[in-house]
């Protein structure tokens, strides 16, 4: 079995290329900083794994991936091999991204980019998660289904 499931930022915007042809293809790469669970001394407290996606994947993710952002990707690893110009062999391990979800809210990442409007999804109340105070005084037996 070869699968992947990762949780990190994006250490940069994505890079999206097209494929030469007559139905271009969508090329996404970037790399994930992925938090080790135990750091030793001396050791990076992170590592810094590459991913690429295809197609309408790639898409999305050009789209609405960005640097810095919190995602969760689901994939598989992918080894690559080529001879470098001085005819070296080069290898490369990427995840090929199959599945990718969003873990941060759009509102904490306005809040975390800095947004001049400092908008929370039009809660006057200035609420953290975008709930509305209760009113003490509401009959919620109106509300019951039953």
């Amino acid at each position: 079995m070869n699968k992947a499931a990762l949780l990190g930022r994006l250490v940069k915007d994505p890079e999206v290329r097209y494929t030469q042809g007559n139905e271009p293809i969508a090329i996404a790469r970037y790399t994930l900083a992925v938090n080790r669970r135990f750091k030793r001394q001396g050791e990076p407290e992170a590592d810094f794994i590459n991913c690429v996606a295809f197609g309408k994947s790639a898409e999305f993710i050009e789209k609405y991936f960005g640097k810095g952002q919190q995602v969760a990707i689901v994939g598989r690893l992918q080894v690559r091999s080529w001879d470098d110009k001085d005819g070296n062999k080069r290898w490369s391990t990427d995840v090929v991204v199959e599945e990718q979800h969003f873990v941060e809210s759009k509102q904490k990442e306005t809040k975390a980019s800095g947004s001049p409007t400092g908008s929370t999804t039009g809660n006057s109340t200035g609420s953290e998660e975008g709930f509305y105070p209760v009113d003490d005084e509401i009959d919620d037996s109106d509300l019951l289904p039953f």
